[in-house]
């Protein structure tokens, strides 16, 4: 049974305000280099970090205010946005004679869901590091009034991820929110209101994570070796193939038809849905992989519409949307304001209500641990990178789903953290077209943002 479901009604999430502490900082900082290592982190490579230094330059003199908006691929990002900050940055600007205080350091925004599934240490750390916790399901204003102010009037940039969350993939940008748009926008809306005169820029940061060793194809064997004994996979279908980079992608599309045939079994006999499948294709085959994205597809919207039906939720927008507006509709059901005052009886079918929703949301998650997934990014680039990436997915979901603690990916080797600051968006220059149609700049600047993102994943 997939981990974290809930038992009980909780109190209300609270608020967690950011709390800056310059002591924890230089705790973390310390301990940095042997954070990165713990997680697979050989070195970090940054490229157009004097740009970067010379913006926050101008954001210390009070000239400028920054939104650095970067790419969110791993759960590793923060540890190596933090090391491009605390170290690299400094050390730019040292030796092309940029002044810049210490520290350098920015504000974050993060998901409100991480304090609870990581521990109430988590949150505190993130509070005493000045992150912003927002909840994504909802209209959360004490959060965006949190997060515009710093935007404003911070002693640092604040930072976010305008994909929203992580996809696990180091070569797809996931389709960016407009928040970091409108968040920009709204700067600019007071600073002209308080008659200042700082020009308001987004930073593209793109980061991606090859491995050290590109031709240890030997991790990803071993891999293979174990998930097939997790499904209980013969070996004779992957040994009939001499080519090993054949016989490789054979075994790939036979652990995502295996377990697309899995999903579909539980659905159809713990919810009654039907997903008509063709099974008659042959996964040696790369005409599989059509065929995978298909039934995927199907299955997330299975997935989701089990969970929908439940909290009378319409199936509207984007993946992403559908999943947070699920999240936000069990948090409701479990956070609650009003338990002191329910009788006995009320606490009960409070707690009842609670734990339904708790696995109604696992549906919800069973989702977002295949969001991106394509079914043909493989096949356009078989490599290593992409096989490790696709093999995690597939690994992270079977422990999820046996309630064991997900297989890093540092364990399949050492990685590089590559960074790529993109060129500014002066968003001032676009303000007078903000005041004349919001929506459409507010598209444009997320478009263009996109774009930037996407090209230095191709660089």
């Amino acid at each position: 049974m997939p981990h974290a479901i809930v038992q009980q009604a909780q109190p209300a999430l609270r608020f967690i305000p950011p709390d800056y502490q310059p002591w924890l900082h230089r705790v973390v900082k310390t301990v940095l280099p042997m954070l990165l290592r713990s997680h697979g982190i050989q070195r970090v490579e940054t490229t157009g970090v004097e740009e970067l230094a010379q913006r926050l330059a101008q954001f210390q003199s009070r000239q400028a205010r920054l939104i650095l908006a970067f790419r969110h691929p791993s759960t590793q990002d923060p540890l190596v946005l933090a090391h491009l900050l605390w170290k690299t940055v400094p050390t730019v600007a040292r030796r092309n004679q940029i002044p810049l205080r210490s520290p350098v350091h920015s504000q974050f925004l993060y998901d409100r869901g991480i304090p609870i599934w990581a521990g109430q240490l988590t949150g505190w750390v993130l509070s005493k590091l000045g992150g912003i916790p927002i909840q994504r399901g909802k209209l959360d204003r004490l959060a965006l009034k949190t997060a515009r102010d710093c935007l404003v009037n911070g002693d640092f940039p604040l930072a976010i991820a305008p994909e929203g969350a992580t996809n696990n993939h180091s070569e797809i940008l996931s389709p960016l929110e407009p928040g970091i748009a409108q968040l920009a926008f709204w700067c600019c809306d007071d600073l002209a209101e308080a008659n200042r005169s700082e020009a308001v820029f987004i930073i593209p940061i793109s980061l991606q994570y090859p491995f050290v060793d590109r031709q240890n194809w030997a991790v990803i064997d071993r891999l293979f070796n174990d998930l097939e004994q997790q499904l209980k996979l013969p070996k004779s279908l992957s040994l009939a193939i001499d080519h090993p980079g054949e016989k490789r992608y054979a075994r790939l599309a036979r652990l995502g038809l295996e377990m697309l045939t899995m999903f579909e079994t539980f659905y159809r006999e713990a919810y009654g849905q039907s997903l008509a499948v063709d099974s008659a294709k042959n996964v040696v085959e790369k005409t599989a992989y059509p065929d995978f994205a298909t039934r995927l597809q199907r299955l997330r919207e299975m997935a989701l519409s089990v969970a929908e039906s439940h909290f009378n939720l319409p199936a509207k927008g984007t993946i992403s949307d559908r999943c947070r507006r699920i999240e936000q509709a069990g948090w409701d059901r479990i956070y609650r304001d009003d338990l002191e005052q329910l009788s006995p009886v009320a606490r009960g079918l409070a707690d009842w209500n609670a734990m339904e929703a708790s696995i109604r949301m696992g549906h919800m998650r069973l989702v977002e641990q295949f969001a991106a997934v394509s079914g043909s990014y493989v096949r356009e680039k078989p490599s290593i990178d992409r096989y490790a990436e696709v093999l995690t997915i597939i690994a992270r979901a079977i422990a999820w789903i046996q309630d064991r603690n997900p297989q890093s990916i540092s364990k399949l080797g050492q990685r590089i953290a590559k960074l790529q600051i993109g060129q500014p968006i002066n968003v001032s220059d676009r303000y007078l077209d903000y005041r004349k149609s919001r929506r459409s700049a507010i598209e444009q600047l997320t478009a263009d943002l996109q774009t930037q993102l996407e090209q230095s994943i191709k660089q």
